[in-house]
């Protein structure tokens, strides 16, 4: 199994004092946690984008095109980009251009996102969402497949015999498709034969079995190969030596986390203690707890999804960088050679 770790950047006051840190600070902590995670052998990192002031990353392939000149071997990712509000082409190129800086390490998870504070600034329409994505998921797979492109839809202008560069060190741009389980993303995912991204952080991982099964369904259904039908899921993270020390120091910024960053479109979400003591329980969504606990959590949803990836979101709610940096360095020391080891007995 592929293990990896991904960031959306926020800047949570912190549940003590109310400070939080600049941007500036913020993207400086991003690209030494990528540095270490390339240090320590991890197979993924991944940036989200949010076009709030609250988060620092809005340009991902930007601060991706740094970390690149930062690393030698951690694949880089988004996650997700918004596909619904972006320009595919521009995606194409800015991506393929993180793609040439970084070798040949580059991944797209594009996706329609939770977030809407895009639509307005660019120009959409958030009822429009679907339709948009599934022209624009159309557009960029014909980007990534050929040099010249002709092509016609209905949210932007054609292009008639157009030259797409540059071109990506790899032949294509691996193209994922990330989605918190809206079953349309999930069957397109399929009947494209794309990989699935499925990040979940508050569901029991039981019920996503289903799902996972519609999507490999609907995928062999369309003629893909099974190898073609990847599946990667993303969770949130904490782990500590100790169980106890891991709850205990996790809870205020994961609480903190949900009740300064919820989109615009839901009620602001307050986190109890025994709300996040049932998502971190055996069967819950959130990975809390000592290193074998964290072990025992991944092997579970792998015998349940025998997926292929596992990235976790491990710097949320403000927690200090120095704390981050334990957690990267416990994940990769002793959780991962586990997982791997039993993953690839599988």
């Amino acid at each position: 199994m592929e293990l990896g770790l991904y960031t959306f950047g926020e800047m949570t006051p912190h549940w003590t004092n109310g400070k939080r840190v600049s941007a500036h600070q913020r993207l400086q902590e991003i690209i030494a946690a990528a540095k270490l995670a390339d240090k320590l052998g991890f197979d993924v990192f991944a940036l989200g984008e949010h076009h709030r002031l609250d988060f620092a990353i809005a340009a991902t392939p930007v601060v991706l095109g740094a970390i690149a000149q930062a690393t030698q071997s951690t694949r880089l990712a988004s996650a997700v980009t918004i596909l619904t509000t972006a320009d595919p082409v521009k995606v194409f190129e800015d991506f393929a251009t993180v793609d040439l800086l970084s070798g040949g390490r580059c991944e797209v998870i594009a996706g329609r996102g939770v977030f809407t504070e895009s639509f307005p600034l660019f120009g959409y329409e958030v009822a429009d969402s679907e339709r948009l994505f599934a022209e624009k998921i159309d557009l960029l797979l014909r980007l990534n497949a050929a040099e010249r492109v002709s092509w016609q839809g209905q949210y932007r202008s054609p292009l008639r015999d157009a030259p797409i560069p540059p071109r990506p060190v790899q032949p294509q741009l691996p193209i994922w498709v990330g989605t918190g389980g809206t079953p349309d993303s999930i069957v397109r995912a399929g009947q494209l034969g794309l990989p699935l991204a499925l990040a979940n952080i508050s569901v029991p991982p039981a019920r996503f079995v289903p799902l996972i099964d519609l999507y490999r369904t609907t995928g062999t259904q369309a003629g893909h190969s099974a190898s073609a039908l990847k599946v990667g899921v993303a969770s949130h993270l904490h782990v500590a030596k100790n169980s106890q020390d891991a709850m205990a120091t996790f809870y205020p910024y994961y609480a903190g986390y949900f009740r300064n960053h919820t989109p615009a479109h839901f009620t602001a979400r307050e986190i109890s203690r025994s709300d996040y003591e049932q998502l971190a329980s055996p069967e819950g969504a959130l990975f809390v707890g000592s290193p074998q606990q964290i072990i025992d959590k991944i092997l579970h949803e792998y015998r349940l999804f025998h997926h292929q990836r596992f990235i976790a979101q491990i710097d949320i709610g403000g927690l200090p960088y120095e704390k981050v940096a334990e957690v990267i360095d416990l994940f990769a020391t002793e959780v991962a050679p586990v997982v791997r080891r039993e993953t690839a007995a599988d």
